[in-house]
This record gives structure tokens, C-alpha cells and sequence, in this order.
């Protein structure tokens, strides 16, 4: 149950519900590409990506100093109904600004 909340509560935001599409549309990104393209501090951003990777959605890969992030494969029913809902939310998303010679 509680793993079933955390999943519920990481989809609960506004923002981290356009960071998981923005994911999704452009594969695996930067979290400097993250925090370029949605004009946003890194701590803030990786609060967000913490919790969206809590939440089951999201895998990290450390590469040196930089981290990418990607959706996690293979997602559960109920975390891959909710990334094609949140995929289907007509809502903006910024296009994918590099923000780092990684």
C-alpha cells in the first residue's frame, strides 16, 4: 500500500507531472538538459526527479559527473496506464534545450 501511495504522490504536482512527459517525449536527458529546458534551479529539479524516481517512474544513470534520466523499463500496469494518460494531457512542455557538453 505504502509503495502504492508513494507511486499516486509522486504524480501529484504540476511540474512533475510535465518533467515525466517532457522524459518520455525526449528520452533519456541530462538533468542539466532538465533544469535548461524548464528554466529551473538544479536543486529544485532534482527534488523532483527524486521523487518521480521514488515514485517507480524513472531510472538514473551516473556518467562522471553528470546524471541522465530515462523512464524505467519495464514499467507495472498502473505506472504505464498513467505515463500514457499523462502523455495524452494537452499541456506545454518547453522543447528540449541542451544544457551541457556532456
Amino acid at each position: 500500500m505504502e509503495l502504492f501511495l508513494q507511486t499516486v504522490g509522486s504524480i501529484y504536482d504540476e511540474t512533475r507531472v510535465k518533467i515525466l512527459k517532457f522524459i518520455n517525449q525526449n528520452g533519456e536527458v541530462c538533468v542539466c538538459d532538465i533544469e535548461n529546458s524548464f528554466d529551473m534551479i538544479q536543486s529544485r529539479i532534482s527534488r523532483h526527479l527524486k521523487i518521480l524516481k521514488e515514485g517507480g517512474f524513472l531510472r538514473v544513470e551516473r556518467r562522471g559527473t553528470w546524471a541522465y534520466y530515462s523512464i524505467r523499463s519495464p514499467l507495472d500496469e498502473f505506472r504505464l496506464a498513467a505515463l500514457k494518460e499523462i502523455d495524452s494531457l494537452d499541456i506545454d512542455i518547453p522543447k528540449l534545450n541542451k544544457g551541457c557538453n556532456a
